[in-house]
């Protein structure tokens, strides 16, 4: 009966680094969905070039070629990003399990003390690693979909010059609603710069 409180303790120690596997694991999990999506968009991209060169879309085709390779471009950042990203958290999920290993390790080597704390802080920050790694992606995400919203407003623009509409034509109290469009997009950009630049 006297080495059952020491087991329980081995146990318990055993126990703690199950948070980091956990958050982890929430981590890969999530990082995955995000890497699913931009493959999804990029066969979504891949089916529209492939309809432009047969001549499907007749509508200006060159600018929507020149956004589609554009898209394609930050795409490619995007999925190398959250490649690596995933890489760092595969690799801090199997540092804490091992960290894990360690602790059992140690009641049987006591020499072994300082090996659980090394592995654990090497985990910790290959897990900060993918994180940044992850911020970046998600900036160059926004710059995805800034690129995208601007991208639908010069069509709107374009559409109206086919058509012959001017943009003050539904009057001053009714503008036109493309150039509201545009101009809720402007706000949004500079409100977003202010804050980047706080």
């Amino acid at each position: 009966m006297t080495d059952l409180p020491s087991g329980l303790a081995l146990l318990t120690s055993m126990i703690t680094p199950a948070v980091l596997i956990s958050a982890c694991g929430t981590l890969v999990f999530s990082t995955s969905t995000r890497l699913a999506r931009v493959v999804d968009r990029v066969r979504e991209l891949s089916h529209s070039m492939e309809a432009l060169f047969r001549g499907e879309v007749a509508d200006f085709p060159e600018e929507r070629r020149a956004e589609i390779e554009r898209q394609l471009g930050i795409y490619v950042r995007r999925s190398r990003l959250i490649q690596r990203s995933l890489t760092a958290f595969y690799v801090s999920l199997g540092l804490y399990v091992a960290a894990t290993i360690a602790i059992g390790l140690v009641a049987f080597a006591p020499g072994l003390a300082f090996l659980p704390a090394a592995l654990g802080m090497a985990g910790t920050a290959y897990t900060f690693f993918g994180c940044v790694l992850l911020i970046r992606e998600m900036r160059l995400a926004q710059r995805s979909v800034d690129s995208e919203m601007a991208f639908t407003l010069r069509l709107g623009a374009l559409y109206q010059e086919r058509h012959g509409i001017r943009k003050d034509q539904a009057g001053p109290e009714e503008p036109n609603p493309w150039e509201r469009l545009r101009r809720l997009f402007q706000r949004e950009v500079d409100d977003s710069g202010k804050g980047g630049d706080a």
